[in-house]
């Protein structure tokens, strides 16, 4: 067996959600692929009361009261879901995680700051097709007073806006599919056909990233390699957080849904979207940033099934 859960090293010691051990122990098919071994943070939300001193998903942020809130100014696109009622349109809170809640090593905090904010558009933008994220880094001990979220568009599409949840951070180790480069896959190809051989049903795809929302970590593209370039220096940006609709989906739930989640004959026991996000056809966000340039700049990509 693969123990691929590491630990949440959260202050209890204790995880609250658990990603089953994987079915066969994939570096030792493919032993290579150990050099390319990446820890994420999943986040497992699930529907809650989260505060504003809270990590969460789609709950309130400890926003300072002397700080605007975000706005879009952007221009959007109606692809069936509508236009918004105003130019200026309140972004929405999507994740906040604090340094003290995520497991140590993953997350690379700027000096000074202790809490991720990462707000959204909730309508759907020219390119690429989908909400367009912010991200903001507070030093939570500095925050006096804290502004409430403004009323959300009337007209943002439902499946835009995450419905508020707590969350059960968890420490995961991933492996490339899509971005392990083609000559090692060539390379590799024999330990691959034995890995294959091991679990016919899976591909490997399935059990080497982790889906849903998640820190750090391998992207889980859907259709192709998305990363982004920095425009201020030029080198590929570093994938900070992955924002998808669903926890897992039909399949991919035997791998990945958490063991406090399945019933007792092994099935699913809670839905695998409890967030309640829907992003174009069941899609994800993926949000970069530099951490070679000073002021941490982000860019995002979309992809779908």
């Amino acid at each position: 067996m693969d123990d691929h859960l590491m630990g949440s090293d959260l202050g209890t010691g204790v995880a609250r959600r658990r990603t089953p051990p994987r079915p066969v122990d994939v570096v030792r098919f493919v032993p290579g692929l150990a050099a390319w071994a990446r820890d994420t943070v999943r986040l497992h939300p699930r529907r809650g009361v989260p505060s504003s001193t809270e990590s969460s998903v789609g709950g309130p942020l400890l926003w300072p009261v002397d700080e605007a809130w975000p706005v879009c100014t952007q221009t959007h696109q109606d692809l069936g879901s509508g236009l918004p009622s105003s130019s200026r349109v309140p972004m929405v809170p999507v994740v906040q995680a604090f340094r003290a809640d995520l497991p140590s090593g993953v997350v690379s905090f700027p000096e000074g700051t202790d809490v991720l904010q990462v707000l959204w558009c909730p309508f759907n933008h020219e390119f690429p097709a989908s909400p367009w994220p912010v991200v903001f880094w507070h030093d939570s001990a500095a925050v006096r007073a804290v502004l409430p979220a403004p009323p959300t568009d009337p007209a943002a599409a439902r499946g835009h806006v995450p419905a508020p949840c707590v969350v059960h951070p968890e420490r995961v180790t991933e492996y490339p599919s899509w971005d392990l480069p083609e000559d090692l896959a060539d390379e590799w190809q024999d330990d691959f056909r034995r890995l294959q051989e091991a679990i016919p049903l899976l591909p490997f795809s399935g059990f080497a990233e982790a889906p849903g929302i998640k820190i750090g970590g391998y992207p889980s593209w859907f259709t192709g390699q998305g990363w982004v370039d920095c425009q201020g220096c030029g080198r590929r940006m570093d994938h900070l957080l992955t924002v998808s609709s669903w926890e897992c989906d039909g399949a991919s739930w035997r791998i990945w849904l958490p063991l406090e989640d399945r019933d007792e004959d092994d099935g699913r026991a809670v839905p695998v979207d409890p967030t309640g996000l829907d992003v174009g056809s069941v899609g994800s966000v993926y949000i970069f940033e530099c951490r070679a340039c000073p002021e941490r700049p982000v860019a995002h990509w979309y992809d779908s099934d």
